[in-house]
């Protein structure tokens, strides 16, 4: 969807062009084919080539910015349709804001930005901003999994430290999974695959479909503290609406907490939040998302020279487990009460720091499924940079979150030249 406001801010390009003002910016081209045979998907998992373009204009009280990403997707060709929020079609709008402070004490952002909170590492509690799964999966620069928001952010900076509040006037949901990329895994029997994706009921009414978040925060002996609020919607959709026959997203209101600061030699963080889905407060709906408590620890340190190692113990526990459970059609299939997720993340510089290897890993003791995400990064000069990677799935069944992208697996190779 292209919002009105969306064209003021590309219109801004032009005076700023005329005014000599060069931007900045990348051209990338990226090549990944599945390990896996889905007949379901093509071959390919990802053949795009693409060109951002950043321009930043810095007054003395404000600053603008302009980030937009011209592209070709071989995955879209067949349906070609600019959708700034599904982050599809041959223009992505990354960032359109405006920043000014009219004090010393306040900072108001207004426009499209991209937001993140919390501690987590690829791990997200308190982080209620949408994300892009579609590119995060098949082998984009991981800078892609956070999407953008249209928002206005206040941030006030009292003695203690500083409150941030976002609007969102309408509903930013998640560049979420439907099936035409990765094949999903569907209740009602075998697999939703890109001929028939899921469908879902929008939520795009302005001022009414809205949301708001809420961050204090503050540095205490070093540690750093947060507290999270947040009112509005399930991200990704997580609920069924039987009249419509489609996915929805249920109404979500969420509290949350974390804490980061030195322990020993490494670094530690921990994350807590409490998930209220508004619209079945007692986990009786089987249609509707359970209420959860989700918790995460993380620690990082230095295992070598320019080698690093981080874990992450990760929690979503049901709330309403038992009337969950009751609730259930026969031959449905049961979550555990507890989903467990533990992470690895290895990261190794070498050839002054110019070449970078790193491997993240999910792996769920609960649902027996896990996910792995090796890259190599190797800087040849200031300008050009050569990578590879892949994706890699697997579970014992297809129904976990995990095991249903088994077939999804993937490898990819990238080359990119900055300017």
């Amino acid at each position: 969807m292209l919002r009105p406001y969306h064209l003021l801010f590309l219109f801004s390009l032009i005076p700023a062009w005329a005014q000599g003002l060069a931007p900045h910016g990348f051209a990338d081209a990226r090549f990944g084919t599945r390990t896996g045979d889905d007949p379901l998907q093509r071959d390919i998992a990802l053949a795009e080539l693409r060109l951002e373009l950043e321009f930043n204009h810095l007054g003395e009280r404000s600053e603008l910015m302009v980030r937009a990403d011209l592209r070709y997707d071989d995955l879209d060709a067949d349906h070609w349709q600019l959708d700034l929020e599904r982050g599809s079609g041959p223009l992505d709008l990354r960032e359109a804001w405006l920043q000014f402070s009219p004090t010393d004490l306040v900072d108001v952002k207004l426009g499209r930005q991209i937001l993140t909170w919390g501690t987590g590492d690829l791990v997200f509690i308190n982080d209620l901003f949408p994300k892009d799964w579609q590119s995060f999966f098949s082998g984009r620069d991981t800078e892609y999994l956070k999407a953008p928001s249209d928002a206005l952010m206040a941030s006030f900076f009292p003695s203690f430290g500083s409150v941030d509040v976002v609007y969102l006037p309408a509903f930013d949901g998640d560049r979420y999974l439907t099936g035409e990329r990765f094949s999903i895994y569907n209740p009602d029997g075998g697999a939703t695959g890109r001929a028939n994706p899921v469908i879902v009921d929008p939520l795009n009414r302005w001022f009414e479909d809205d949301e708001v978040t809420l961050r204090v925060s503050g540095n205490k002996g070093g540690m750093e503290w947060a507290l999270y609020g947040y009112d509005g919607y399930w991200k990704s959709p997580q609920g069924f609406n039987p009249e419509t026959g489609n996915a929805i997203f249920p109404g979500l209101r969420v509290l949350g907490a974390s804490l980061r600061g030195t322990l020993g030699k490494g670094l530690f963080h921990a994350e807590l939040g409490h998930y209220n889905s508004k619209e079945d407060g007692a986990g009786s709906n089987p249609l509707l998302p359970n209420g959860e408590w989700r918790y995460l620890v993380g620690y990082e340190r230095e295992l070598g020279t320019n080698f690093t190692g981080a874990f992450q113990y990760y929690v979503e526990h049901m709330r309403h487990y038992g009337a969950y459970a009751q609730s259930l059609p026969d031959g449905a299939v049961k979550k555990d009460r507890n989903r467990q997720v533990i992470t690895q993340r290895y990261t190794l510089r070498r050839m002054k720091t110019n070449l970078m290897m790193s491997l993240f890993v999910y792996y769920s003791p609960s649902d027996k499924d896990g996910y792995a995400r090796p890259a190599v990064n190797y800087k040849m000069n200031d300008d050009w940079q050569l990578g590879m990677g892949g994706n890699i799935f697997w579970g014992e069944q297809p129904t976990t979150f995990f095991g249903q992208f088994e077939d999804g697996s993937n490898l990819y190779t990238s080359l990119r030249y900055s300017f």
